[in-house]
């Protein structure tokens, strides 16, 4: 279908009414919303006015009140405190127990004792319990519990001053 100039007048005159494109479209018959679209964009007819968006509220508008600002409590930082660990008691080796790889057996005690690329290198060599690599001092030295962590609050003098400004 081909824009005569009959037809475009007749679209000026209905857009100007206020129709839609779609109605548009309708009423002319043979032509579809989006080519009426098109014909409007091409024609420079797009500057149709919306209708004015009613306003909220009735009267006159309240000035805001100005609030003052809340300072944010400041977030309280935590530093980790690990105790010392319990002391073990040394266990007292006799030069007798100690054990070279060579020696050593199945329940006897399997701590390393020196540097292993020396001559002097041993194993402790007390007895251990049925199945377990260690004495009991040395099980202690090996497998300790893991530490509780009790938490403080961390030191922070420029948070305090941060606070303290923020406050007065």
């Amino acid at each position: 279908m081909a824009w005569t100039d009959e037809r475009v007048e007749l679209l000026k005159t209905l857009w100007a009414e206020g129709l839609s494109a779609a109605q548009i479209a309708n009423k002319m018959g043979g032509v579809t919303r989006n080519a009426v679209i098109g014909k409007v964009h091409r024609l420079g007819l797009s500057g149709r006015a919306t209708p004015a968006k009613p306003q909220r509220g009735c009267g006159a508008s309240q000035p805001r009140q100005e609030e003052a600002p809340v300072a944010k409590p400041a977030r309280q930082e935590y530093k980790t405190v690990i105790p010392e660990p319990e002391s073990i008691s040394a266990v007292v080796l006799d030069s007798g127990d100690l054990t070279t790889v060579s020696t050593i057996k199945n329940n006897m005690c399997k701590w390393p004792i020196g540097d292993p690329a020396k001559d002097d290198f041993h194993f402790c060599g007390q007895p251990s319990a049925m199945g377990k690599s260690y004495c009991a001092h040395h099980a202690r030295l090996a497998f300790q519990p893991p530490q509780r962590r009790e938490r403080e609050p961390a030191r922070r003098p420029a948070a305090q001053i941060a606070q303290r400004r923020a406050a007065g």
